[in-house]
């Protein structure tokens, strides 16, 4: 009986192996960030209203988000070989707001979305961070 047991857990373990992808994460920083450092850092749930390609550019995207305060915010991602700009509408996302505004191609982009990078068989892959939509736009991640 215990061979027979053994040899279901070995054959789902090389199933489990031969399905996995080889994937290579970035490196952790070496650096820390002291906590009062950290706890500056805005993070705030965003509703995308919008988003468009940004003429002249081959990567970035437009995103209009509601951020809970009323007032539309720009961001710009350079997210457009992984997403098409009509897929993320309504999409809700994670975003820190509280950069100082960075011009780009000529439009400020007020904050950054959350993105989790990894690669997979020597290809970029990049996820935004997408979040429940239930969650209401401005809500603050702690």
């Amino acid at each position: 009986m215990d061979n027979l047991e053994l040899n279901v857990e070995d054959q789902v373990t090389e199933e489990v192996v031969e399905e996995t992808s080889p994937v290579s994460l970035l490196p952790f920083e070496e650096e820390n960030v002291d906590f009062d450092t950290f706890c500056k850092s805005d993070f705030r749930v965003v509703k995308v209203k919008d988003c468009v390609a940004v003429p002249k550019s081959k990567k970035l995207l437009q995103f209009t988000l509601d951020d809970g305060t009323g007032t539309d915010r720009t961001i710009l991602s350079g997210v457009h070989a992984f997403y098409e700009p009509e897929e993320l509408v309504g999409k809700t996302l994670l975003a820190i707001v509280n950069l100082p505004p960075r011009s780009m191609m000529g439009i400020d982009s007020c904050g950054m979305l959350m993105s989790a990078i990894h690669e997979e068989n020597g290809e970029e892959k990049l996820n935004l961070v997408m979040l429940n939509d239930a969650i209401p736009a401005g809500a603050k991640l702690e």
